[in-house]
C-alpha cells in the first residue's frame, strides 16, 4: 500500500473536477476523463468510483447554488437530471474497469472518445425525457439528440484534453518517481 501514490491519483482528480467552476465551453469538462483515469490507476476500485463521485458531486454542489442558484428554490444538493449524468458518469466508469487492464495512449483515446459518446446518449436521453421541449416519441427523441450535435465536440475535446493531462502527467510523474505505482487495496 502507498499512500502518498493514493493522494497523488485523487489530487489529480480532486484538481480536474475543481476546473469544472473556471469559466469553459459548454460540456468541456473533465467528467469522462476522472472516470476513466480513477479506474485506470486505483488498483481498489472502490476509491475509483468514490473519489471521482464525491469530486463531480462536491463541484456540482457548488455550481447547483452559486452559478444555477437562480434554476433552484432553495438550497439544491441533488438536480433533477442528476441520475443521467451520474449514470453515464457509472457507465463510463464501467467502460474504464474493463479498458484498463493496461494504460496504453490507444486505449486512453479510445475511452475518452468512448466516454464522450456514452455521455452525450445518456445526457440527451434524460433531457428528452424529462424536458416539455420535446414530445416523448421517437420524433421528439431524435430532435433532441440532433439539437445536442453541436455541443458534442466541446464533450470529445474535454474528454481527449483531460485524459491527455490526467493520463499523461500521472505517467510522466510515474516514469520521474518509479514508487508511483497503482494503489493497493486497503489504503
Amino acid at each position: 500500500m502507498n499512500k502518498k501514490t493514493f493522494y497523488i491519483i485523487a489530487g489529480f482528480i480532486l484538481f480536474a473536477a475543481l476546473s469544472r467552476l473556471l469559466p469553459h465551453a459548454y460540456n468541456f469538462t473533465p467528467l469522462g476523463a476522472i472516470a476513466l483515469f480513477g479506474m485506470a490507476y486505483f488498483k481498489d476500485k472502490k476509491w475509483a468510483l468514490i473519489i471521482p463521485l464525491f469530486a463531480l458531486w462536491g463541484t456540482d454542489l457548488i455550481l447547483n447554488n452559486t452559478k444555477y442558484a437562480a434554476f433552484h428554490d432553495g438550497f439544491a444538493w441533488f438536480t433533477g437530471g442528476m441520475l443521467f449524468i451520474y449514470g453515464s458518469f457509472a457507465m463510463i466508469a464501467i467502460l474504464g474497469y474493463y479498458l484498463f487492464k493496461k494504460v496504453s495512449v490507444g486505449r486512453v483515446i479510445g475511452g475518452a472518445l468512448g466516454a464522450s459518446i456514452i455521455f452525450f446518449v445518456i445526457s440527451n436521453f434524460g433531457v428528452w425525457l424529462k424536458s416539455p421541449m420535446y414530445p416523448l416519441n421517437l420524433e421528439g427523441l431524435i430532435m433532441c439528440y440532433t439539437a445536442a450535435i453541436p455541443f458534442f465536440h466541446n464533450t470529445l475535446a474535454g474528454d481527449l484534453i483531460y485524459c491527455s493531462v490526467l493520463f499523461g502527467g500521472y505517467e510522466y510523474l510515474k516514469s520521474r518517481y518509479p514508487s508511483l505505482q497503482p494503489v493497493e487495496a486497503g489504503v
